[in-house]
C-alpha cells in the first residue's frame, strides 16, 4: 500500500509539469483525458482493465490480488492527489525540472516497493511479461516495443510528449531496479527473522 501511495504521488507530481513530457502510459492517459474527458485516473483504470483481460488470455501467471489493487488504487489515488490541488503547479523551467525529477524518483521507489511485496504485477507489467513469455522476446525488448507503440498512439491523440518522455526510462528504470532489489532483500530478511 505504501508503494502504491508513493508511486501514485510520483505520477501526479509529473502530471503537474506534463509540458516537459510524461511516461508513455501517462501520455496515453492524459491524451484520452484531454480528448474524451472523464479523469486521468479513470483512463488509467480503463486501460488497465483492457491489459489485464489480454494478460489473462495470454498467461494468467502474473495476475494476482495485487494486480487488481494496483489497477484501482493507482487510478483513484492519482485523481485524488490532483483533486486536492496541493501539488506544485508548473512555474519556471528549473523548478519544473526539479519537480519532474522528484516525480520520477517517487515512481521508481514506489514501483520497487509495491512489486517487492510479491502480490502481483501491475496491469502494464503483467501485460508485458505475458507477451514476453508467449513470444520468447526479452522483457526489455517487449517493454521498449510496447511503450514505443503506446507513445506513438499517445502522440497521435495529443498527449504530452517532450524530452522527459524519453528521459523517463533512463532515470526511472535504474531507480526501480535498485529500490526493488533493496526492498525484496528487506522482505526476505523479515521472512527469515519470522521463521526463526
Amino acid at each position: 500500500m505504501i508503494g502504491v501511495l508513493i508511486f501514485s504521488l510520483g505520477i501526479s507530481i509529473a502530471i503537474k509539469v506534463s509540458y516537459l513530457g510524461l511516461h508513455p502510459w501517462d501520455v496515453l492517459n492524459v491524451g484520452f483525458y484531454d480528448l474524451f474527458g472523464l479523469s486521468i485516473g479513470s483512463w488509467s483504470i480503463i486501460i488497465g482493465v483492457i491489459l489485464i483481460i489480454v494478460a489473462l488470455i495470454l498467461d494468467h501467471t502474473y495476475i494476482k490480488l495485487g494486480t487488481f489493487l494496483n489497477l484501482f488504487l493507482i487510478g483513484i489515488l492519482v485523481d485524488f492527489y490532483l483533486w486536492t490541488d496541493l501539488l506544485p503547479d508548473a512555474s519556471n523551467l528549473p523548478f519544473d525540472i526539479f519537480i519532474m525529477v522528484i516525480g520520477i524518483i517517487l515512481m521508481g521507489v514506489g514501483g520497487g516497493l509495491y512489486n517487492a511485496a510479491g502480490l502481483g504485477s501491475g496491469p502494464r507489467d503483467g501485460f508485458m511479461l505475458s507477451i514476453s513469455d508467449k513470444t520468447g522476446f526479452s522483457i526489455g525488448r517487449v517493454r521498449i516495443s510496447v511503450e514505443l507503440i503506446i507513445l506513438v498512439v499517445g502522440l497521435i491523440i495529443g498527449g504530452p510528449v517532450f524530452i522527459f518522455t524519453f528521459i523517463f526510462t533512463f532515470i526511472q528504470s535504474p531507480i526501480f531496479q535498485y529500490s526493488y532489489l533493496k526492498f525484496i532483500n528487506m522482505v526476505e530478511n523479515r521472512k527469515r527473522a519470522l521463521d526463526k
